[in-house]
């Protein structure tokens, strides 16, 4: 039986400059083939590029990814691998300041908390309900997409259109 093709999508949110080929180099060396990114200015830090890199490869490769990137302690990253039949998905976000976090992801991209997680979070808040989301917004990685979010949207280069429901 053939393993399933995984893909998924390499985003570096920011990364010195002089850091950019080594970047690549780890991911290549990831993937067991070259790779050349398309990097461009962050303009939320001086100085600092991003890029997006789209891969193909073996169920597990975001995690060969996310290990061989997050060294480097300038680095802020997220790795996505979607899910293939037979294996779920998964997220990897990287922070200077937090490190890595990983999460299970469902077909539509949602993180997936397992149900041992949320009890967990349960028991440790009791009664205690900013003690149960505090433990929650630590299960989904909250803290890590409140860093990235700026580096997210910075470089946001088209309008954006909002869509209001009016009912």
């Amino acid at each position: 039986m053939m393993a399933s093709v995984a893909r998924g999508v390499i985003l570096v949110h920011s990364s010195p400059r002089a850091l950019c080929p080594h970047v690549e180099w780890a991911a290549g060396r990831a993937l067991g083939r070259a790779v050349n990114f398309a990097w461009e200015d962050q303009p939320v830090l001086k100085g600092a590029q991003r890029t997006e890199f789209y891969w193909e490869g073996y169920q597990g490769m975001g995690a060969a990814l996310a290990s061989a990137l997050r060294g480097w302690e300038h680095l802020r990253f997220e790795v996505t691998e979607d899910p293939t039949p037979g294996s779920d998905g998964g997220r990897w976000l990287h922070t200077p300041d937090l490190g890595i976090f990983f999460a299970q992801t469902d077909t539509a991209g949602n993180i997936v908390v397992p149900e041992d997680r949320i009890r967990y979070a349960m028991e440790l808040a009791g009664t205690n309900a900013d003690e149960l989301h505090r433990e929650l917004r630590i299960a989904l990685g909250s803290a890590w997409d409140d860093e990235l979010e700026p580096f997210r949207h910075a470089s946001d280069d088209s309008s954006v259109i909002w869509l209001h429901k009016v009912g």
